[in-house]
């Protein structure tokens, strides 16, 4: 971003009664761009960045600022990279709903009749603010070059070795805790592939019925079995030419597990109800949040499925372990939930806020920061985001006291408990919506001591 950009400023006026005092206090370092409607401004910003935006409300733009309130906040609060002022007649800051305004949405304000001698500082302040903010955004956008963000040593490394693997045509075993982003990564591998042109095919082998992953993997002619009204073409098929990535593929029961191995050592597939070899060339991607070593050793993994899958290994650590990530993944996550309009008047977090995140254990790691972050975006009535607003109050008080399995615990019973209520009880259907097995769920439901809820 030039520095020119950065210093020029925005202005809001839609009555225009400010653009000559404007222009005689304009300097080398700060000149102003008029706009004479939110649709205009919203352009301006589309076309270019502007550090810091001016929002003039004196006596004659009351009524537009009361009537065009909610407009004006989402312009303000959805142009996170621009820090906002308001320029206000006094008199409007008699009225409680406008003081009410101008806190939740503005950086500062400057009182009317405008003095350079005030504003002036107070826009070279908004603009520090504002390069502060490019600086962290260009931190964040090179570090998630490959859509993952971070830049811990424990990231730094994983970088390091995701720039050889998308290189290489291989098969790749991605490990990690649930939540910790692996199919992310299998996104990431795809997209700078030399099969990137080709289909990114995904299934969840835990969220399967036994009876359909057949099918689902290789397809099935029409009438192969009760209910096969027409062909269909199976993922393995599906990915030709492309990617297919096996999320949980220790849940892949053993029968099946043998007829992947046939088909990676083969390259060919035969759908149900057929006997035709048809060729694939694919390239696989396999995830899972189990030691696929233990299974080997307990007899509920192939080892020869195991050694052809782990041609290639990717360990993603669990979010406890990257110091100092998780204001850089909060940021990141709030802009993109932002960019897609399920953003609130938050224009970012507070400083107890950033300090609650980085003290806290994460158990669910970067899937619970997003559902953090998201039910914030949601709560939040300020214009940063709190403590309170992300559920840490409580969270982050208990934590000396609170083991990692206590917390990971109390995770997991949180997310079973309401997906059970959400599926009213009904066991397969809340594992579908967990991207577990049956098998599974009802062995977390055990260890966390859930009964059926009633």
């Amino acid at each position: 971003m030039r520095e020119e950009q950065m210093r020029d400023v925005l202005v809001l006026d839609p009555q225009g009664t400010m653009a000559e005092r404007l222009a005689e206090i304009a300097t080398p370092e700060s000149t102003f761009t008029h706009a004479r409607s939110i649709a205009e401004a919203r352009q301006l910003l589309q076309q270019k960045r502007y550090g810091v935006g001016l929002a003039i409300f004196d006596a004659l733009t009351l009524d537009f600022a009361l009537a065009q309130q909610q407009e004006i906040e989402r312009l303000v609060l959805g142009s996170s990279a621009t820090e906002w002022i308001a320029v206000v007649g006094r008199e409007l800051l008699a009225d409680t709903d406008f003081q009410a305004f101008v806190v939740r949405a503005f950086h500062d304000f400057h009182t009317l009749p405008i003095d350079p001698e005030r504003l002036l500082p107070c826009i070279g302040h908004a603009h520090g603010k504002a390069r502060l903010r490019l600086a962290l955004s260009g931190k964040n956008e090179a570090s998630g070059r490959f859509g993952i963000y971070g830049a811990s040593s424990a990231m730094c490394e994983f970088f390091r070795q995701m720039e050889k693997v998308v290189k290489a045509d291989l098969p790749v075993l991605v490990g990690g805790e649930t939540g910790t982003g692996k199919e992310l990564v299998a996104q990431a591998i795809h997209r700078h592939s030399q099969r990137s042109t080709g289909a990114f095919i995904v299934v969840n082998c835990g969220a399967i019925p036994t009876e359909l992953i057949q099918s689902e993997l290789f397809g099935h002619e029409k009438g192969a079995f009760t209910g096969a009204f027409q062909r269909k073409i199976g993922s393995i098929e599906a990915a030709n030419g492309g990617l297919l990535f096996l999320d949980e593929i220790g849940d892949l029961p053993l029968a099946l597990q043998a007829n992947l191995l046939r088909v990676l050592q083969e390259h060919t597939i035969t759908r149900v109800g057929s006997t035709q070899a048809i060729p694939v060339d694919f390239r696989i991607v396999a995830a899972t949040h189990v030691d696929l070593r233990e299974a080997v050793k307990c007899g509920r993994f192939r080892e020869d499925l195991y050694y052809r899958l782990n041609v290639l290994h990717m360990q993603l650590p669990p979010l406890r372990a990257r110091a100092g990530d998780v204001p850089i993944l909060a940021d990141a996550i709030f802009r993109k939930l932002n960019a897609a309009g399920r953003g609130s008047r938050a224009s970012g977090f507070s400083s107890e806020a950033l300090k609650a995140m980085n003290a806290y254990d994460w158990p669910g790691n970067v899937r619970e920061l997003i559902n953090r972050v998201h039910r914030a975006l949601i709560m939040s009535e300020n214009r940063l985001i709190s403590t309170a607003d992300l559920g840490l109050e409580d969270s982050v008080r208990v934590r000396e006291n609170l083991t990692l399995e206590d917390a990971r615990a109390s995770f997991d019973r949180d997310i079973v408990e309401s997906s059970l209520r959400a599926n009213r009880n009904n066991v397969s259907r809340a594992a579908r919506q967990l991207g577990v097995s049956r098998v599974t769920l009802y062995r977390m439901m055990n260890k966390l001591n859930i009964a059926p809820l009633h």
